[in-house]
């Protein structure tokens, strides 16, 4: 059996049996956005890790240094906005070329200090090694919640309604500019190239939901929407039905979808890397919950479908219901 047959969540399935010999104080082991051990005072630590490693997830000189830094942090505030957490120390581990201009990783660490500043992140440490060919990025982040607070994938229910704190699909199109070599050549194009470049991780609205009550589940949006709510609706035991008119798709994606022959739904669901949060509500508090979070943000929470008893994963389109898409990114899809 080759990896390609197992998949990603295949070997995180069977990396997980054995790895908790001492469960004690262990909140959440693998298998979240986070792991979640109690610490002294009351809260739980969150700690999360992503591997960023040259012509798997960035093209070296398709996007700034700074770029490159930024997003090479933001998707791990993502995770800890994910479990309603507070991100509070980052380590930073790098394997760098020869041939990489030292300028440029001084640029990846210039992009990591300015949104850990933003945040109030602490940049402790971490490890810097030689690489052979490949520019390669690690970053590991520790935060904190209230254990009553925390979010996890596991606790959705039939019935609740599937929120989600931003729009997607624009960091797809983004990719799709890259990737093809397109220039940017209107405000539209340049607006879909910084959300692929330049994610914002939603920290305060992850803080916000957690203490809110009303959130059931969360997950933040980073291998595609209906993979992310697969992962979910599979911890939690429901289903899904998403209506495809609800999804928040901005008029940049639509324009993008116009110009170059694209459906804007199937961006919307299979995109990834928007790092927007996603998860379900109970439905006697969502309303409420929405007033309030417009409240604070100045932006709707978008309620996009429900969790269902019946397993199935489904999308509603012009009056029809068919299977959810599956889409989304996978680092070693089967054959």
């Amino acid at each position: 059996m080759e990896f390609r047959d197992v998949g990603e969540f295949g070997f995180i399935r069977r990396i997980q049996r054995g790895c908790l010999v001492r469960p004690d104080g262990v909140a959440l082991a693998i298998g979240d956005d986070a792991a979640a051990f109690a610490v002294p005072g009351g809260e739980l630590a969150l700690v999360t890790t992503d591997l960023l490693v040259e012509r798997v997830h960035f093209l070296r000189g398709a996007a700034s240094p700074e770029d490159l830094g930024h997003k090479a942090l933001a998707v791990n505030l993502s995770d800890i906005a994910a479990m309603g957490g507070t991100a509070r120390e980052a380590f930073v581990s790098i394997a760098v070329p020869g041939d990489c201009p030292v300028e440029d990783v001084d640029g990846i660490y210039r992009g990591m200090r300015a949104l850990a500043g933003e945040f109030e992140v602490n940049i402790l440490g971490g490890d810097t090694t030689g690489s052979r060919a490949d520019l390669v990025i690690n970053v590991a982040v520790v935060g904190a919640v209230r254990e009553q607070e925390m979010l996890r994938r596991d606790g959705a229910r039939p019935g609740d309604w599937i929120f989600l704190s931003g729009g997607v699909g624009d960091s797809r199109a983004g990719l799709h500019l890259v990737v093809e070599g397109l220039p940017a050549d209107d405000d539209g194009l340049r607006a879909l190239l910084r959300a692929h470049h330049r994610p914002r991780p939603h920290m305060a609205e992850g803080r916000f939901l957690a203490r809110s009550g009303a959130v059931r589940a969360a997950i933040d949006v980073s291998d595609g929407l209906s993979a992310d709510l697969a992962h979910v609706a599979e911890a939690s035991g429901v289903g899904i039905c998403i209506a495809a008119n609800r999804l928040p798709l901005s008029k940049h994606l639509a324009a993008f979808c116009r110009r170059f022959g694209f459906d804007p739904v199937a961006y919307g669901l299979a995109g990834g890397e928007d790092y927007v949060l996603a998860g379900a509500a109970d439905p006697a508090k969502a309303p409420a919950l929405a007033r309030q979070f417009e409240a604070r943000f100045r932006r709707p929470l978008y309620f996009i479908g429900e969790m269902t008893g019946d397993g199935r994963m489904t999308l509603v389109q012009d009056g029809k219901q068919r299977p959810l898409p599956s889409g989304g990114w996978d680092h070693f899809p089967g054959k």
